[in-house]
């Protein structure tokens, strides 16, 4: 498992890459700004879809990446 800092920082590359640095930053501005709840977010992630469609769902994800 990543540490919460291997994490952040490859997380900075990414935006910084597709944002550059100023958006990067921004968007992370946002984010900060939005109460967000990521165990409640999960609870609900699925939960109006059957276990047939997330697999197939994660399927072709899977052969687009």
């Amino acid at each position: 498992m990543k540490t919460d800092t291997i994490i952040r920082n490859e997380g900075m590359e990414v935006l910084s890459k597709y944002l550059g640095m100023v958006e990067a930053e921004r968007f992370i501005m946002l984010i900060q700004r939005e109460p967000f709840d990521y165990t409640k977010w999960q609870e609900n992630l699925f939960e109006n879809m059957t276990i047939e469609e997330i697999s197939k769902n994660a399927a072709e994800h899977r052969k687009s990446v």
